[in-house]
């Protein structure tokens, strides 16, 4: 299982990359695994703000359906808009072409319970 140490991670399996006042999200390559052939992310919410733990959009799957978390709060600055052609980018790079939203951060409440790399891999049991 790839678990990139530079980034921080979520209970709920998103990963989150911090680069200035900007992160980028997406869902772990753990995630992507268990959730099988990824067939549509779907981020309603470009241009608003939401809090951490808020739901951001939906991840589609051929056995399911997921809510995508917030690991922190900000506002929904850009959709991966690859993504709408082609959701297997999820499958296939998660950590880079299948990232899924880029927001501005603002609420960092959340940041103290990100899990490191280590964590995380404890945590799937990895």
């Amino acid at each position: 299982m790839n678990v990139p140490a530079e980034l921080k991670y979520t209970k709920e399996h998103e990963w989150i990359r911090f680069e200035g006042e900007v992160a980028t999200i997406g869902i772990t390559d753990y995630a992507q695994s268990e959730l099988g052939e990824i067939v549509f992310v779907e981020v309603e919410t470009i241009d608003e703000t939401l809090g951490t733990g808020d739901v951001f959009g939906t991840i589609e799957a051929v056995k399911t359906v997921s809510d995508l978390y917030l690991p922190v709060g900000g506002k929904i600055a850009e959709f991966n808009s690859e993504l709408e052609d082609a959701p297997e980018l999820v499958n296939d790079d998660p950590y880079g072409k299948g990232w899924i939203v880029k927001i501005e951060a603002a609420d960092m409440a959340g940041a103290d319970e990100l899990l490191s790399a280590a964590e995380y891999e404890a945590l799937i049991g990895a």
